[in-house]
């Protein structure tokens, strides 16, 4: 997302970055850094600071192209919706174009299967409705190594 990310802004698009999750990767805190980032919004969870997408930020700087990451993301309480699949719902409904980031496993109907083939259940989801209303997709394959090693460690954060 990020690369093609660059090609747009090279092109003569405006694009911002609404939410990216860099999951300490080098080459990805690069990529983020060349573009613009806008503020995320804190709220407490019992106790501890999180960061989370801003809406309002994001609807006001209003960008022909938003970048929003993990699309299946739970937000904190205290958001304006319970899941970042519904911020890039308002995000579009206002007229911005959004890229994003998803996870196979995350695909409501598809969560069955995948938890059949991994022997992990993952828990946040996003509705099929939802994920066919994509104008355009792109395929990111993984070695299934690196794919179960993504999946173990997603299912040890939420537990």
């Amino acid at each position: 997302m990020l690369e093609n990310a660059h090609r747009a802004k090279a092109a003569g698009r405006e694009v911002v970055i609404g939410y990216v999750e860099p999951h300490a990767r080098p080459e990805t805190q690069a990529l983020v850094a060349e573009l613009e980032l806008l503020p995320t919004k804190e709220f407490d969870y019992r106790g501890v600071k999180v960061r989370e997408f801003d809406i309002d930020g994001a609807l006001a700087r209003h960008p022909d192209l938003m970048l929003v990451d993990e699309l299946a993301h739970t937000n904190a309480e205290g958001a304006r919706h319970t899941k970042r699949w519904q911020d890039v719902v308002e995000l579009l409904a206002a007229g911005i174009k959004v890229w994003t980031t998803l996870n196979v496993q995350h695909i409501e109907s598809l969560n069955d299967v995948v938890g059949q083939v991994t022997g992990i259940v993952v828990r946040e989801t996003i509705p099929d409705s939802t994920f066919e209303t994509a104008d355009e997709l792109e395929l990111v394959d993984l070695p299934p190594e690196e794919l179960l090693s993504r999946l173990s460690t997603a299912e040890r954060m939420t537990t």
